[in-house]
């Protein structure tokens, strides 16, 4: 699909031309990367959106300097991350800020939102949860969402570090393209797959607890770095790719 028809048909389900820029952008960008499951098939997805609500706008309900409150009021996931990660751009905390979302589904490649944090020399960890979709390694019911976790660090020189994973050994966006099956979707890690189910149920509870009753959501810490240890662990690293290389 072109950049032009992926605009196109994003404009067709009466999204505004900025939100139209930020998905497209970003769907293309997950298909340059690689990240298929969240390039432009999630058009089609949208596309079958019963709710879609293309003149929903996410609100910011508390701001404070250490701590911010948001309800994505039925814009979609992606167009709540835009609009927070562009208020902290514009104003970033003295110290830290945690962010935290709620209605916020679907979010995307989450690397995509920390790395213009990180860009822009600001220190961000951002989890979202997703549908349920996973159970405990040993069977029984779907207990928790894939729920990714991502990490950018930034640095003075090149590119900052931005570590992004998933809890399962596949994602919801390779079932939508075909190349897996929904009863596939487990915890990662084979036989130490109870460390990735241990994690995604502390993620899950995590936004649970801070964004109660509203659906997927997601929680954002913002900070400014104290130090850049980023060169010489690349020093360290001695040319072995780091997570978010390009």
């Amino acid at each position: 699909m072109s950049p032009d028809e992926v605009r196109s048909r994003l404009a067709v389900l009466g999204f505004r031309p900025e939100d139209v820029e930020t998905l497209a952008n970003h769907f293309l960008s997950a298909e340059q990367t690689g990240r298929i499951g969240h390039g432009v098939r999630r058009i089609e997805w949208l596309e079958s959106f019963e709710r879609l609500d293309p003149e929903a706008r996410p609100v910011r309900t508390l701001a404070e300097p250490g701590y911010e409150r948001w309800e994505g009021n039925g814009a979609l996931g992606y167009l709540v991350l835009q609009a927070i990660v562009e208020a902290q751009l514009e104003s970033p905390p003295a110290h830290a800020r945690l962010v935290v979302a709620s209605a916020t589904f679907p979010t995307g490649v989450l690397g995509a939102w920390t790395r213009r944090l990180a860009d822009a020399g600001l220190v961000a960890m951002l989890t979202a949860t997703s549908p349920r979709r996973l159970g405990h390694p040993e069977g029984g019911p779907r207990l928790t969402g894939t729920n990714p976790l991502s990490i950018a660090i930034p640095s003075g020189v090149g590119d900052p570090v931005v570590s992004d994973v998933s809890m399962g050994n596949l994602t919801y966006g390779d079932v939508l393209t075909g190349r897996a099956a929904e009863e596939d979707l487990r915890p990662f890690g084979g036989e130490q797959a109870h460390k990735a189910f241990a994690l995604a149920v502390g993620l899950q509870l995590f936004v649970e607890v801070l964004a109660p009753g509203h659906g997927d959501g997601a929680v954002l810490l913002v900070a400014r770095p104290e130090a850049d240890p980023v060169p010489s662990f690349r020093t360290l690293a001695d040319g072995v790719r780091l997570p978010g290389d390009r």
